[in-house]
């Protein structure tokens, strides 16, 4: 199994993200992209010490921005995105 803390990389925090948490019990989290459905869900399990139902991911497409004042463009890193169903327990976000 991968280091738990190199397949979770952050807990997304947004509008729509601490609606799911409150009302519905899932949490969203920015995993690395080559992590699996398998390796979120345990990596997630030994972090907090909850149980998990389901893991649903996606991959998100970098975005395209400027770079400084010039018309030249760049890329934002493509990432992927876990929604992550928790049968029993919370995570304590802040």
């Amino acid at each position: 199994m991968k280091d738990p803390y190199s397949v979770v990389q952050t807990i997304l925090i947004t509008e729509r993200s601490l609606d799911f948490a409150e009302n519905e019990n899932k949490y969203v989290f920015k995993v690395h992209p080559d992590a699996n459905k398998i390796e979120i869900a345990q990596a997630i399990e030994s972090i907090y010490d909850v149980k998990v139902a389901s893991v649903n991911t996606m991959n998100r497409k970098g975005k395209q921005k400027r770079i400084g004042r010039s018309m030249r463009k760049g890329r934002q890193a493509n990432w992927k995105k876990a929604v992550v169903t928790l049968a029993e327990g919370a995570i304590n976000i802040i």
